[in-house]
Order: structure tokens, then sequence, then C-alpha cells
């Protein structure tokens, strides 16, 4: 699923961040090799992924764009950026970073 970041009121004059979902998209995902990192009380595994998906035009919601990011069940790839993967504009490649806590 490709998800947006929406601000919802809190009811108290403030923000929330939530996630939207925009629509489901059928990808095509490649890690790389990761890395690991300590963070509080956890280890971060991060592992940059190649994403290709399914053209859509500009401006369409089910254009993928940086910011927004990729839900498939419990995992997600967060889109650090978005470039046509051929000359004929029939697919989009999303440089993106699955994060796991362990």
């Amino acid at each position: 699923m490709l998800e947006a970041p929406t601000r919802v009121s809190d009811g108290a004059g403030g923000f929330t961040s939530d996630w939207q979902t925009l629509g489901v998209l059928w990808a095509e995902v490649k890690a790389g090799s990761g890395r690991e990192t300590a963070a509080f009380a956890a280890t971060v595994s991060r592992v940059p992924c190649r994403i290709t998906v399914r053209a859509a035009p500009h401006g369409a919601a089910s254009r993928p764009t940086a910011g927004q990011r990729f839900r498939d069940g419990a995992r997600l790839f967060h889109i650090n950026a978005v470039a046509e993967r051929d000359a004929n504009a029939q697919y989009l490649l999303c440089f993106a970073e699955e994060e796991v806590v362990s």
C-alpha cells in the first residue's frame, strides 16, 4: 500500500501525525546491503531498497513521492526519492529504506 503523512487535529488545538492510504500498487522490491545501529534500548536495522512500481502521471495520487511510504503487512519502506526507470516512463524506481527494530 502507498501511504502519505497527514496531520490530524488532536482536539486540543494541536495536531498529531498519521498515515493515509492512497492505494494499493504492484511492486518489485530489491533489497541492498543493510546496517545495524543502536537506538535507545533496541537495535535498528536499516536496509536500502529499490522498489519498482508502474508509472502514474505527475500529480496523480497513485504516483509515489519522497516522504511517503509503502506498507506490506508490518513492513514499512520509507521513500527517499523517485525516478523514472525507463525511457518510455512505464515504470518508476523508488529509492527507499526499510527500518526494522529488534
